[in-house]
């Protein structure tokens, strides 16, 4: 295919039809009359072989070659936006940029306010969208990173890609203020009977203590499955259940969750928090900088001086 006879106004377009599947609300959202974008739609029909944008009643359903190319297409109009918005240098005072983190609640709770307001003091202009990571984005987390800026994850989960060490947490285990164990203190016997609040919980979705748990030979028996951390001290508390979380994340929760933090009795091994990146941005500019931003974000709102280097981790 030759590129240059393409018109990449068509990926606007395309991206526009895809994301609102609607003429009237892509055109609105691009500032086109109706007609003009009915045009642009007839001519990625005929690009494509496909109808894209098919009609069920009072709605328009994508085809299933539409599904494919709705991230695709995404994914193609950053990169097209991000070449044609490179600068040799990056001044954050007058950037209008749109920098994309995607986070789990317990990095928005720890680091969240912080890096905003260090955004906010430093590149007023710019914006930050928090988005949540989800097992399906960690499992093909190379190809998301090219449309998003920082994916933040331990270590152990993803190879090939840029990261940074951050900062050291701990994990530990959260029962019921009024369960017996709280007082008498949790056992091996005690992690094997109870029944478990697991976050994240699968084939290729888990924490780390949660793999070094298995990895020792203990099996929790999983009673409820959720991926916000946020939402554990209330599917503990009252109950007879158990869970697992971030030191860090327990210590900023209000003192009336009616729940208990005690020690693991296991080795769960230490939680280090990182960010990651597409190698393809690791002399960029702009990158660059929030990558600086979120390090003293994380010195600032952990304490103490930030762990790692820049690395490509291809263990």
């Amino acid at each position: 295919m030759n590129i240059a006879s393409l018109d990449l106004n068509l990926l606007v377009s395309l991206d526009a039809l895809l994301q609102q599947r609607s003429v009237t609300r892509a055109a609105a959202q691009m500032g086109l009359s109706q007609p003009a974008l009915s045009a642009s739609l007839a001519r990625l029909r005929r690009h494509f072989d496909d109808e894209l944008l098919t009609r069920v009643g009072n709605e328009y359903r994508l085809t299933p070659l539409a599904v494919q190319l709705r991230e695709l297409a995404r994914i193609a109009l950053s990169g097209v936006e991000r070449v044609f918005s490179a600068q040799l240098e990056f001044d954050p005072a007058s950037s209008t940029r749109e920098f994309t983190l995607l986070v789990s609640d317990y990095v928005v709770t720890v680091l969240g306010d912080t890096v905003t307001r260090l955004l906010a003091e430093e590149a007023p202009h710019t914006r930050l969208r928090l988005s949540t990571h989800s097992p399906a984005i960690v499992d093909r987390a190379e190809q998301a990173l090219l449309s998003a800026d920082l994916l933040f994850l331990p270590p152990g989960f993803l190879t090939d890609l840029s990261r940074r060490d951050l900062y050291r947490d701990e994990w530990v285990c959260v029962v019921a203020a009024d369960n017996p164990v709280a007082d008498a203190g949790l056992t091996v016997d005690d992690l094997e009977t109870l029944p478990w609040v697991a976050t994240y919980h699968g084939p290729t979705a888990s924490t780390p203590a949660a793999r070094q748990m298995r990895m020792l030979g203990i099996e929790p028996r999983v009673q409820v499955v959720t991926e916000s951390f946020l939402t554990v001290p209330a599917l503990v508390s009252g109950s007879d259940r158990i869970a697992l979380l971030q030191r860090k994340l327990v210590d900023l929760l209000p003192l009336d969750t009616g729940i208990r933090a005690l020690p693991c009795p296991f080795d769960a091994g230490p939680l280090i928090e990182a960010m990651w990146w597409h190698p393809v941005f690791d002399d960029d500019p702009e990158h660059a900088y929030l990558r600086d931003l979120v390090v003293r974000a994380a010195a600032l709102a952990v304490g103490g001086q930030p762990v790692g280097i820049d690395l490509v981790d291809d263990a």
